[in-house]
């Protein structure tokens, strides 16, 4: 077997090819079951056994050879075929572009996370919780035992028997959060999040809803602290102009309990559609930590004070937007985002 003529051999015959079909023909021919190589390597089984290892280092140089040849000649016509592509497909950068259509941030995450800047530039933390939650934070430590009419509307998810459920709101978060700290220093703290109710779906309601709780403990904290931190949430999203006050209310977790309103943006408290003619908007529920929840939760009551609030993000939204249907915000259309991240601009 004379090696060198054999490589000659397929090096021209290689390097005359015009395309890659032809290539892989050539591959065919040398290296395929039956092709020269393959049966040079096949009769290996004849040679003596002392010519074996001299044998076996020829075909190696016969393989290796081919491989090469093969290797440099295929990238050689990939590379050809490309140019002629890029050729004929050449771009005219004179044409206008194609406009990719672009999405913009969720309308509810952009109502939490400005929250979220708000108030933690007051010093808050942002603090995370579970979703599937044990009915003892959900309900018992916060003042709401089994059985309590307050239950009723929070009807939840119930996932295993009477003791595991979704959240149907973020103060189990707020529970976590005061045992964690064992009642031993201040909490101050936000704890935004998805919460389930057993609501019918409507253009007001639904089944699942997100919530933007806050919760202050400490010591000497009164309503009026409340009712400063409400007043600088309030401005921040609704306006300067926006004035706020507190109506008495009923939460079994709050005493006393509020409700937090603000002066109507569209007819600046004169009355209209959208105030019900009262010139007021309820915007979220609040109210001082009750004693029996603060005592659930490791904190004395005549050493500790503080004051809780929850938003609805839908309900924001819907309120700063002008949206009319709660749904729209589970529809995952992107033009709602697009044209809320216009108006925010033009605001701007």
């Amino acid at each position: 077997m004379d090696n060198k003529m054999l490589l000659e051999t397929m090096e021209k015959e290689i390097n005359g090819v015009s395309n890659l079909n032809e290539l892989n023909d050539l591959k065919v021919k040398y290296m395929g079951k039956k092709g020269i190589i393959s049966e040079l390597n096949a009769k290996i089984r004849e040679v003596p056994n002392e010519e074996k290892k001299a044998y076996g280092e020829k075909m190696n140089e016969l393989k290796n050879g081919f491989n090469n040849f093969f290797e440099e000649k295929k990238k050689e016509l990939e590379q050809a075929i490309l140019n002629e592509k890029l050729e004929k497909e050449a771009i005219d950068i004179s044409l206008p572009a194609t406009k990719v259509p672009m999405g913009a941030p969720n309308i509810l995450e952009k109502i939490i996370e400005d929250i979220e800047s708000l108030l933690m530039s007051m010093g808050y933390d942002v603090v995370d919780g579970p979703e599937v939650e044990e009915d003892r934070f959900n309900f018992e430590l916060l003042n709401i035992p089994k059985g309590h009419p307050a239950r009723d509307a929070q009807d939840t998810f119930y996932l295993k028997g009477d003791e595991i459920l979704l959240r149907s709101q973020t103060s189990p978060v707020q529970a976590r959060t005061m045992l964690e700290y064992q009642g031993e220093k201040p909490v101050r703290m936000i704890c935004p999040g998805k919460t389930y109710r057993r609501d019918d779906d409507d253009a007001t309601h639904s089944h699942q809803f997100m919530q933007i709780e806050g919760l202050l403990v400490d010591k000497n904290i009164s309503l009026s602290d409340l009712k400063g931190t409400f007043d600088v949430i309030a401005k921040h999203l609704f306006g300067s102009k926006t004035e706020t006050r507190l109506r008495p209310s009923y939460y079994q977790f709050t005493e006393p309990s509020v409700e937090l309103d603000i002066s109507c943006f569209k007819c600046g408290g004169s009355g209209c559609a959208l105030c019900k003619n009262s010139g007021w908007i309820t915007v979220a529920g609040a109210g001082m930590v009750h004693p029996n929840v603060l005592r659930n939760c490791g904190y004395d009551p005549s050493i500790w004070s503080g004051f809780a609030f929850g938003f609805g993000a839908e309900r924001l939204a819907m309120l700063k937007y002008g949206i009319s249907d709660i749904r729209t915000f589970y529809q995952t259309d992107l033009r709602v985002n697009q044209v809320i991240d216009r108006m925010e601009v033009q605001n701007d």
